[in-house]
């Protein structure tokens, strides 16, 4: 994994700024570590920060190959799975190669099939290539968007960047915030509008498009997209190929030059990926697979079950490891832990966050790193394409005529706002509209049953919000801690395929995720392949509570917060001494991550104004 940065510009003369371009480039120092490289003419300038994945000599960037009197020049963040099928393609039509590196492979695929090459493409990525006969940008990024891409066009000039603190490096981009990316910031990202950054003039490539800059403008084009057709194949024929694709893209996503790890919370997609890696990792590396687990202090003591955390994570993991042959870490965390770190996760988002879980998880990734990880497997995206969450198949939550994960966290942030900034912020009609036009754009199939299409427009709904913010907060987490994670549950093939597989195949046996458990069933015991969705854990010491009702009341009491005047500092006060109804399945998660907002809100906002 790495950052990329680019910057076009029709009338500055871009090799005189180097210093500038440095400085883009090295605000994502972290996302690649290990080499950077410039890349300078006239009208164009490219950067970027590499993370030695596969070929760490070979695969230097920006990279830029010939043919004839024409020069290409890329810049690349993701990986191509299957690089070496297309490296043959690529041989048998003529082409040399000059390093082992799928860097490489993906150029030469634009310089022969142009845009079209990302109809060949299996992996996750984000990539600029600048043509420098047609003077013209070629960006491009992949079908579910694992990896992020943002742009901003100024006047004569578009810049791009993996994270937008790259663009802000330049002083063409002002960091501000408007009305509706206030509203997306007080979801903590949970919906987000498609294309567009949260701050003001800053858009991202959506997944499964790509994007030509040159003088006569930007075009944008639309290259993946779900389609809906009849599922023809019988049950014992999908549960055989769900099982075959599982294989396939976990053993395809372990290539790489440098250690694998993966997460596991003893749940059925973690332990599945996990099952299969390590069977992998054993015949190919012949030794154990170093598995990982998050726990924290005391945790058994202070535990308490609810509809989201059923069980505790620590003794299923530990359990799966035995039986797969690990060799398993788990790394234990206390209060003062995620409370010494609370900004930190900002800093990696560039918005505020849900709190405590990504903190959390920047310090297991880097655990992960200290240990000797580069490249860490994660089941992410199971429950949002095998159908694991409530709302998919309980009937009161899955007719909800709105985002269901917000309205049962009770809108998280929008309550907050002072009234006289809820009227321009408008934050419901927002979430209203963004619910709308999403489903306007579900893609139907003729004589589906009320019932299945709804569930369709549920799975819609997931893949272009929950899943968004899911794999936006493991990219920008992980490469905080300098690692890559894969996610094998994201491969766009099977996402395709299980688009169609009706409801009745997905729930087999009237269960969550039915069918993944009996992809499963042949690598794990049946008590874990029984075992009920638990989410990423959260921490139950009150003492993190306390600490954070404590850092609100400073804030309530700072006149200089920039949070008066946008949040009800009454509603804010009323945060420090609430009570949870037990009454709420998601009481005391939805206080926790309102009080980790106004503390994310309050930092954040003092570098960022708000225009309304």
């Amino acid at each position: 994994m790495c950052g990329i940065i680019g910057w076009v510009d029709w009338e500055r003369n871009l090799s005189e700024q180097r210093a500038m371009v440095q400085g883009m480039a090295e605000s994502l120092q972290l996302r690649g570590p290990d080499d950077s490289g410039i890349w300078l003419s006239p009208r164009a300038a490219l950067a970027h920060r590499r993370l030695f994945v596969i070929d760490p000599h070979g695969g230097v960037q920006p990279m830029t190959r010939r043919v004839g009197e024409r020069s290409y020049t890329l810049v690349f963040n993701g990986e191509i799975y299957n690089f070496r099928d297309l490296s043959r393609d690529l041989r048998a039509l003529g082409h040399t190669f000059e390093t082992r590196s799928d860097t490489e492979v993906l150029l030469r695929a634009y310089m022969e099939w142009g845009p079209s090459c990302l109809e060949r493409l299996n992996g996750i990525f984000a990539f600029g290539i600048w043509d420098e006969a047609r003077q013209e940008l070629f960006l491009a990024r992949d079908h579910l968007g694992v990896k992020p891409l943002y742009y901003a066009e100024r006047g004569s000039a578009l810049l791009f960047g993996s994270e937008e603190k790259a663009l802000f490096k330049n002083p063409l981009v002002k960091r501000e915030l408007g009305a509706e990316g206030l509203a997306q910031a007080l979801t903590v990202g949970f919906v987000r509008t498609q294309g567009a950054s949260v701050y003001r003039g800053i858009q991202e490539i959506r997944p499964g498009h790509f994007a030509v800059y040159s003088r006569k403008g930007l075009k944008i084009s639309r290259y993946w997209k779900l389609e809906s057709r009849e599922h023809t194949d019988d049950a014992e024929t999908t549960l055989r190929r769900v099982r075959g694709m599982l294989e396939d893209v976990v053993t395809r996503q372990m290539v790489t030059d440098m250690n694998v790890c993966s997460m596991l919370s003893g749940g059925l997609d973690s332990s599945g990926v996990t099952a299969i890696a390590a069977k992998e990792y054993r015949a190919t590396k012949n030794s154990a697979l170093d598995t990982f687990t998050v726990d924290f202090v005391d945790e058994a003591r202070h535990f308490r079950a609810d509809l989201m955390h059923r069980d505790l994570d620590t003794p299923w993991a530990k359990r799966v490891s035995e039986i797969c042959g690990t060799n398993h870490r788990t790394v234990t965390l206390g209060a003062e832990d995620l409370l010494g770190h609370i900004h930190e996760p900002l800093s990696a988002r560039d918005l505020p966050v849900s709190g405590e879980k990504e903190i959390s998880a920047l310090l297991l990734f880097r655990k992960m790193k200290q240990a000797g990880a580069t490249v860490v497997l994660s089941g992410e995206a199971g429950d949002e394409i095998f159908g694991g969450h409530p709302w998919f198949y309980v009937p009161q939550i899955l007719n909800l005529n709105a985002f269901p994960w917000l309205a049962h966290a009770q809108n998280l942030g929008v309550p907050l706002l002072a009234p006289d900034i809820a009227k321009k912020v408008r934050a419901e009609e927002y979430l209203a509209d963004t619910y709308q036009s999403t489903l306007n754009e579900v893609p139907k199939l003729p004589g589906e049953s009320p019932h299945d299409a709804r569930v369709r427009e549920m799975f819609y709904l997931n893949i272009n919000h929950f899943l968004r913010y899911m794999l936006d907060r493991m990219d920008r987490i992980s490469m905080a801690a300098s690692l890559e994670v894969r996610v094998p549950l994201c491969d766009h093939q099977l996402v395709e395929y299980m688009w169609n597989v009706p409801p009745a195949m997905k729930f087999a046996g009237n269960l969550e995720k039915g069918l993944l458990r009996q992809a499963m069933s042949h690598l794990l015991p049946e008590d874990v392949i029984a075992r009920r969705k638990t989410a990423y854990p959260s921490l139950h010491d009150p003492s993190y509570v306390k600490g954070i009702r404590a850092r609100v009341a400073d804030i309530v009491n700072d006149n200089q917060s920039p949070v008066h005047g946008l949040l009800d500092r009454e509603a804010v006060r009323r945060l420090t001494t609430e009570e949870v109804s037990p009454d709420h399945p998601f009481g005391a998660a939805v206080l926790k991550t309102r009080l980790d907002l106004v503390i994310q809100l309050d930092h954040w906002l003092r570098d960022c104004p708000v225009v309304l």
